[in-house]
């Protein structure tokens, strides 16, 4: 009986030893996946479903890949649904001004540099501008999705009225017909205001995942429904019901959690940033407006971004442009989720809308155009202080 206790409590302190030493996972602060608080049971099944269909389903030729394609799947531009790095980089080209793109015949606008056995790649076209996209973190665009029409003409000041050198515009989009305008849209010419890819040219999340899909994949859907190799309309490869999984999936992603907000670093790091007027562009603090996921609806949220375009000079002119958009003009990044962007970037930064800047500095010494204030105000500062704005970008 003696050993029999023995034995019973010498298992029950091992149990109890090897459960203090199992490592914790990450925190909310440390990771960019996950669900948004307050989702319905039903939500949450839906938001599985989108994440099974975003990180789990890799096309091949028998599913309907290709023929010309930039990826096999959603996920392989986005791991842990942040930011994509030099091998996952996408060309877009064709576009110079606000005429249109001219080479929609030769592929444009996005390159489909590769393909199933059989056909060949396509490559730029001789004279066509072009540009390179960084695919984006994908966490927190439910909120994004939900900010008013109106909130964003506000934070708009196309003439620079106020004189302060930052004349932040929209670029106008026309409607895809399978899209429903949200709530309190507001319309210029028939046109309604981008707020997602590079240069704002997409409407909402339906128009990013539909054309994703096509672009990307060479997988097409009742919404965008031509072959990017041949041009022809065919059946869908994907089903609405996966499609409208995804979009409720990146509506429902978490928005990034600041770390270490109240470290006196960091806080000091703020008020620089705010100091040198990074914030006007990258505005801190935005609010939902009504959406039909609850837990969207009239949220409080700190994205640093104001869904504008901006002219960020002739530095980051690349030639290319999408919609409205002038050749210089760039949607302003929102900056949450930047402190963790290396571990999707296998270790490095690579920022700005190429990845062409290895650090965050080197990112800010490249504004020009309108930011070229801040970014001076940025030079002159003490190394110390420097230092503390950085640590404070790194805490987002």
């Amino acid at each position: 009986m003696k050993w029999q206790i023995i034995f019973s409590v010498s298992v029950f302190v091992l149990a109890m030893s090897c459960q203090k030493m199992e490592p914790a996972g990450p925190g909310e602060d440390q990771t960019l996946d996950g669900p948004v608080a307050g989702l319905t049971a039903a939500q949450k099944q839906q938001f599985l479903r989108g994440d099974a269909a975003f990180n789990g389903e890799i096309f091949t030729k028998e599913t309907g890949l290709g023929p010309l394609f930039v990826a096999t799947s959603c996920g392989s531009c986005h791991a842990g649904d942040g930011k994509g790095h030099p091998f996952t980089t996408l060309t877009r080209f064709g576009q110079t001004d606000s005429t249109g793109n001219h080479f929609l015949q030769q592929g444009a606008p996005q390159l489909q540099d590769r393909a199933i056995p059989g056909h060949e790649p396509e490559q730029v076209p001789t004279g066509a501008a072009f540009a390179k996209f960084t695919p984006p973190a994908n966490t927190g665009m439910g909120f994004l999705d939900a900010v008013s029409d109106a909130d964003i003409i506000a934070m708009a000041d196309p003439n620079d009225a106020d004189g302060d050198g930052i004349s932040g515009v929209v670029n106008w989009t026309p409607l895809k017909p399978y899209l429903t305008p949200r709530e309190g849209s507001i319309k210029n010419g028939g046109r309604h205001i981008g707020r997602f890819g590079k240069k704002a040219g997409a409407y909402d999340l339906l128009q990013q995942t539909a054309g994703a899909y096509n672009q990307d994949m060479g997988i097409t859907s009742s919404y965008e429904p031509y072959d990017t190799y041949s041009g022809a309309e065919i059946d869908p490869e994907v089903t609405n019901q996966t499609l409208l999984d995804v979009v409720f999936y990146l509506k429902t992603l978490k928005a990034p959690v600041q770390r270490n907000a109240t470290d006196k670093d960091v806080v000091k790091g703020k008020e620089l940033f705010m100091q040198i007027n990074c914030g006007k562009c990258h505005v801190p603090i935005l609010k939902t407006a009504y959406s039909t996921i609850t837990a969207l609806s009239n949220v409080t949220f700190y994205p640093y971004t104001d869904l504008l375009l901006h002219d960020m000079g002739d530095g980051l002119n690349d030639g290319y442009t999408e919609g409205n958009a002038k050749p210089a003009e760039w949607r302003t990044p929102a900056l949450w989720g930047l402190g963790l962007s290396k571990q999707s970037q296998g270790g490095s930064y690579y920022l700005l809308h190429d990845g062409r800047a290895r650090s965050i500095e080197a990112a800010i010494l490249l504004h020009g155009g309108e930011a070229l204030q801040s970014k001076d105000s940025y030079k002159v500062l003490q190394s110390g202080d420097k230092e503390l704005l950085i640590k404070f970008l790194e805490s987002l």
